[in-house]
């Protein structure tokens, strides 16, 4: 087969997606859900919404196209979304933010991150901590900047980092610590303690932190806090989120970042020439969402974790042993119970066996800390009752397999 040269292959190799022959491999993401497709199985895998967002949101888009707005938006994005990211920051974590000069808004937050890495480092002695097991991207991007991927395992039951393993991680080196909180894949919300290690150990080694937090409005025992917040974190601090998670407009792809105005300004010098601009008509309408009154906020917190508590209920009936979110769309649970020893081998099975999908924890992991693991797997609760209910039926096979 013909070798392709490029950064394409050192990206795919970060990701863990090429093969010991070099061939490289579809995410885990893409794999999992053609497997759904091909045998009619439930897809709690992938974490899309299988529902639409307020009505009010889709509306305004919709107007939006009507009234022309159909081209090329500024640079920076449009005003009002600019207006309503930097209240919506001050509304609810009492950040002052200049709309012109501390947003920036992006094709959802991936872009937000790829930028953000490319942007802040500089070559392979430039390292870039992350919590394992992290969101695939993270590695792929770094791998992409060229810069080092230094990994912090998330541990125990509530998977928070063991703060003396973070401290001998974050060097002089450093030069970004990413973080996502509330965390996929794993659902945990990082502990007080943690969130001010992590701004005192970038203090310390002027590291830049990073955050993604488009989970912030889907945590469900107590108010999200950003460490943009936290005492002399805000000029150090990027600040990423999107309304895909928020609004159930995945496919949107309108995400933003925010901090001080040095920092945004060298993440738009990367961005504006990746996709320059994006999402003109969905642009006023995620702004009218972010002004959506604190019920709207509450009442998707509220629906996701009785959506959390219907799939643990499920899972734990099947036989696996249940982690508890704090969190996000995701439950991790055990598969060890049932008599699983690999989680990516099991989840291939799984469809075949009862007829839903998931995903191996594992697959976020890099090999020297994949044994942490090996048998935990990640379920979406982001899906209509019914169909949460009609998984739960499915997966309780599991249960007289066992027996």
């Amino acid at each position: 087969m013909r070798q392709i040269p490029g950064a394409w292959l050192r990206t795919a190799r970060g990701a863990g997606l090429v093969d010991a022959d070099g061939t490289a491999r579809p995410t885990i993401f893409a794999e999992m859900s053609a497997l759904a497709a091909h045998t009619g199985a439930i897809n709690l895998g992938q974490g899309f919404p299988d529902e639409d967002g307020p009505a009010e949101v889709l509306e305004a888009a919709r107007e939006a196209i009507a009234n022309g707005v159909n081209q090329y938006p500024p640079g920076r994005g449009i005003r009002s979304l600019l207006q309503a990211v930097a209240q919506h920051q001050k509304r609810f974590y009492g950040l002052e933010l200049d709309p012109d000069r501390d947003v920036l808004v992006t094709a959802g937050a991936t872009e937000a991150i790829a930028a953000a890495l490319l942007a802040l480092t500089d070559g392979p002695d430039d390292e870039v901590v992350v919590f394992e097991p992290y969101y695939d991207s993270y590695a792929a991007c770094v791998a992409l900047a060229g810069a080092r991927l230094v990994t912090v395992p998330l541990r125990g039951e509530e998977f928070q980092p063991d703060l003396d393993e973070l401290a001998r991680a974050v060097t002089d080196r450093t030069r970004v610590i990413l973080v996502n909180d509330p965390h996929n894949p794993t659902g945990a919300v990082l502990s007080a303690d943690v969130r001010a290690e992590i701004v005192r150990l970038a203090e310390r080694h002027d590291a830049i932190i990073v955050t993604d937090e488009v989970y912030e409005h889907l945590v469900f025992d107590a108010p999200h806090v950003p460490i943009a917040t936290l005492p002399g974190a805000w000029e150090r601090t990027l600040t990423i989120s999107s309304g895909g998670k928020t609004f159930s407009t995945t496919g949107w792809k309108i995400g933003w970042a925010t901090g001080p105005s040095d920092l945004v300004d060298a993440v738009l010098a990367v961005k504006q020439f990746l996709t320059y601009v994006n999402g003109a008509p969905f642009q006023p309408a995620i702004a009218l969402g972010l002004g959506l009154p604190d019920e709207f906020f509450t009442g998707i917190a509220d629906t996701l974790r009785a959506k959390r508590d219907l799939l643990g209920e499920g899972l734990r009936a099947a036989g696996f042993a249940v982690r508890t979110p704090a969190g996000s769309y995701f439950t991790v649970a055990d598969a060890a119970p049932l008599g699983a020893t690999d989680a990516d081998e099991f989840c291939r099975r799984l469809p075949e066996r009862a007829g839903v999908v998931a995903i191996p924890l594992t697959a976020f992991a890099t090999s020297e800390h994949r044994g942490h693991y090996a048998t935990l797997v990640r379920f979406a609760a982001c899906k209509r009752f019914d169909v949460l209910e009609e998984a739960a039926s499915r997966l309780a096979s599991l249960a007289s397999l066992r027996a």
